[in-house]
C-alpha cells in the first residue's frame, strides 16, 4: 500500500531556497510539489495526494504557524516540518510545535538532516494511517459478518458479503461460493456504495487445502467486474471442511497491508455464514420432504367430480408449517378436511400428521363431522395438551351434492356459483380449546359450483387485514378455469407472495352433474 515514493509538498516564497529543498528531497527519492504561498498550500493540500508538508515559517499572505494549524484542523495525521532561515529562539519552536508541527529546523539546514527527518516522520504518518485504516476496516468487517449471518436466503449472503467486501476495501469485490445443490454462483459489487448482483460462475478447486489460503491471480482469471487497471488479484480461499467446496474473496491485491489479515478473517466469516446457511437449507428440504410424506399421495378420482389440491410450503428461510388436508373416499361420500396447527416447525408437521390421521380414523368410523371434531378435540387435549390448531371438515355425496361441514376455528369455505361467492361461515373454537362445538352446517354444492377449502397462508399478509385478504380470494374465485389445475395455480399467483412465510394449501371440488 505504501510501497511508491512519498509526495512532499515544499512550501517556501524564497526561490532560492525552494530550489535548494526541492533538489534535496528529489535526490532522495520524494516525489516533490511547490506552493509560494500560504493559500496556495492549503489549497494543494486539499486536492493532492501529500504524504508530507515542508512549511516555511514565514510566509507573505500568512505565517506557516496558522498554515500548520489549518492543516492539521483538516487532516491531523498529516507531517509538517517547519522550516526557518531566520533566528529563532526556543519561543518560536515550542510555538511550532505546540500548533501542530511534527518537527522544526533551522538554518543552517543539512540535507541529510532534512532527508533523515523527512523519513522518521513519514514512517510515523504511515503506521498511524495503516493502524487508522486496519481499524476502518475491522469496523466494516465486523458490519459486514453480522449482516452475512443475518441474510436470510443464500443469494442475499452473497449480495451482503460481496458488498461488504467492497465497502471494507474500496474496491470492486466478488465472493464465490457453492450451493447445497451444488450450484457455484458468485456475489459481485462493483465498488463502494454499489449494489450486489449474483451470476453463475465455476471454479476448479483443484488443490485447494482445507483452512484459508491466499493466492495472487490475474484479473482475467476472475472476469466478474471491472477490476482497476494495472494491478492483480488477492484471492482468500476458505475452506472449512474436506467434503465442502471453498469459498472465496477477490478483491484486488494493491489494497492489501502484509499478511492480508482483514481479507482472511473476511474470508472465514463468510464462509462460516455459507456453511450455517448450507445447513440450513439441508434440514429445511429434510423437513420440507418428511412434511410432504406425512400427506396424501394421490387426489380420488370420482365420478361426477373434479378435484384439485395445491400444497406450497413455505420459503427456505421459513421453519415447516403445520398445514394439511386430506381427501379420502370413505363409505361412498368423500371425506374432505383442511387444517394449520398453530406454529412453525418440526413438532407441528408431526402434530398435523396425527390429527390427520386422527380425523380420518373416526371418519371410517362413521361419525359425522361435528363428532369427528368433538373426538379429535378430546384425544388432542390429552395428548397434546399445549397445542392448537384449526380444521375444517366436510363430508360430500357425490351424486347428490350434499355436504355436512364442522369447522373449528379455520377460514371459511368459499363456494363459487356462476360468478358468484359466498362464504360458508360456520364459527367454532379450534381444537385444543374446551368450549362447547354448534351444529353441523349442512348444504348443497349445486351443479357446476366450485367449492373452494384453503389455508391462512393463502390470504394472510402484514400489511392487510383478514377481510382484505377475503375480498381478494372472492374477487379471484368469482372465475374458475375449465382447468381446477389451472384455477389453483392462478390462486396462489395472484393471492400468494412471491416468497411464501406461511404454507399454503388449496383444495378445489367441482362438481359436474
Amino acid at each position: 500500500m505504501d510501497g511508491g515514493p512519498a509526495t512532499v509538498l515544499v512550501v517556501d516564497d524564497s526561490r532560492t531556497k525552494r530550489y535548494l529543498l526541492v533538489s534535496w528531497l528529489t535526490r532522495a527519492g520524494f516525489e516533490v510539489r511547490e506552493a509560494e504561498t500560504g493559500k496556495e498550500a492549503l489549497e494543494r493540500v486539499g486536492n493532492d495526494p501529500v504524504e508530507l508538508v515542508v512549511l516555511d515559517v514565514r510566509l507573505p499572505d500568512m505565517s506557516g504557524f496558522e498554515v500548520c494549524e489549518r492543516i492539521k484542523a483538516s487532516q491531523p495525521a498529516l507531517p509538517v516540518i517547519h522550516v526557518s532561515a531566520h533566528a529563532i529562539d526556543v519561543v518560536d519552536r515550542a510555538q511550532g510545535l505546540t500548533r501542530g508541527a511534527d518537527a522544526y529546523l533551522a538554518e543552517p539546514i543539512e540535507p541529510d538532516e532534512l532527508v533523515a527527518t523527512a523519513h522518521a516522520v513519514l514512517r510515523y504518518y504511515r503506521a498511524r494511517r495503516r493502524a487508522e485504516l486496519f481499524a476502518e476496516r475491522l469496523a466494516r468487517l465486523a458490519e459486514t459478518t453480522v449482516a452475512v449471518h443475518a441474510a436470510p436466503t443464500f443469494t442475499r449472503l452473497l449480495e451482503e458479503a460481496a458488498v461488504g467486501a467492497a465497502e471494507i476495501f474500496r474496491t470492486p469485490a466478488a465472493v464465490v461460493a457453492e450451493t447445497f445443490d451444488g450450484d457455484c454462483m458468485a456475489g459481485v459489487c462493483p465498488g463502494p456504495g454499489g449494489a450486489g448482483s449474483v451470476v453463475p460462475w465455476t471454479v476448479d478447486d483443484t488443490g485447494v487445502p482445507t483452512g484459508t489460503t491466499v493466492r495472487i491471480d490475474e484479473p482475467s482469471d476472475w472476469d466478474l467486474t471491472a477490476w482497476p487497471a494495472d494491478d492483480r488479484l488477492a484471492v482468500a480461499a476458505a475452506r472449512l471442511r474436506e467434503d465442502r467446496a471453498p469459498l472465496y474473496v477477490v478483491v484486488p491485491a494493491g489494497v492489501q497491508v502484509p499478511g492480508m489479515p482483514v481479507l482472511v478473517q473476511l474470508a472465514q466469516a463468510v464462509a462460516a455464514a455459507v456453511e450455517a446457511q448450507r445447513s440450513y437449507d439441508e434440514e429445511h428440504r429434510i423437513a420440507v420432504t418428511l412434511q410432504r410424506s406425512l400427506l396424501p399421495r394421490r387426489i380420488p378420482t370420482i365420478d361426477g367430480l373434479d378435484l384439485a389440491v395445491r400444497y406450497e410450503p413455505a420459503s427456505a428461510q421459513t421453519e415447516v408449517g403445520g398445514d394439511f388436508y386430506e381427501l379420502v373416499m370413505l363409505d361412498g361420500h368423500l371425506l374432505m378436511a383442511i387444517g394449520d396447527v398453530a406454529g412453525h416447525s418440526l413438532h407441528a408437521a408431526t402434530v398435523m400428521a396425527e390429527l390427520r390421521h386422527a380425523v380420518r380414523a373416526y371418519a371410517v368410523e362413521g361419525h359425522q363431522p361435528g363428532e369427528i371434531l368433538h373426538r379429535v378435540n378430546e384425544l388432542m387435549r390429552r395428548l397434546l395438551p399445549y397445542e392448537l390448531a384449526t380444521i375444517c371438515v366436510l363430508l360430500l355425496e357425490p351424486d347428490t351434492g350434499e355436504v355436512r361441514m364442522a369447522s373449528a376455528g379455520h377460514l371459511p369455505p368459499l363456494l363459487a356459483v356462476d360468478g358468484r361467492v359466498e362464504f360458508l361461515q360456520h364459527t367454532a373454537p379450534l381444537l385444543g380449546v374446551r368450549a362447547a362445538r354448534p351444529p353441523d352446517l349442512e348444504f348443497v354444492v349445486p351443479a357446476g359450483a366450485t367449492l373452494v377449502l384453503y389455508t391462512d397462508g393463502l390470504i394472510e399478509r402484514r400489511d392487510t387485514t383478514i377481510d382484505e385478504g377475503l375480498a381478494a380470494l372472492a374477487a379471484q374465485a368469482a372465475r374458475v378455469e375449465p382447468d381446477l389445475d389451472a384455477f389453483c395455480a392462478r390462486l396462489l399467483r395472484e393471492l400468494a407472495p412471491s416468497e411464501i412465510h406461511d404454507d399454503v394449501a388449496v383444495l378445489a371440488l367441482r362438481r359436474r352433474h
